[in-house]
């Protein structure tokens, strides 16, 4: 994503930093990631996704927001306490397709839990 400049708008999924960051993996491993954000005040992860998702997102554990033209999509971010864990520049979409995302975080959630009933612990 080489024009870091472009304020077009976007919403935000926000998840837990565990799940999230587990999506983070599945997503780069498969289908490549937009960019993404990571507070770590509220030890959450932020992914841009289009603008309009919002409207239709329902997903347990997670939120997403109307970012409008706010959304940080280059440069520093804007929300205090916020860096980025996937720039602008090293993303391969400006924003993460939310089916794919959808279908990322249902995943990593239910690994999650299968490694937490294993006690972290799992043999392959």
């Amino acid at each position: 994503m080489a024009d870091t400049g472009d304020t077009a708008a976007c919403d935000v999924v926000t998840v837990p930093a565990r799940q999230g960051l587990e999506a983070v993996d599945l997503l780069r491993l498969r289908h490549g990631v937009g960019p993404v954000l990571h507070d770590r005040e509220g030890e959450t992860l932020g992914f841009l996704v289009p603008p309009g998702t919002a409207a239709r997102w329902n997903l347990p554990g997670s939120a997403c927001t109307r970012a409008g033209s706010d959304a940080p999509v280059g440069g520093r971010p804007s929300v205090a306490g916020s860096c980025w864990l996937v720039p602008p520049e090293g993303a391969v979409a400006r924003a993460t397709e939310p089916e794919r995302l959808r279908a990322a975080i249902y995943e990593a959630v239910n690994t999650l839990a299968v490694v937490d009933r294993c006690g972290g612990v799992v043999r392959r």
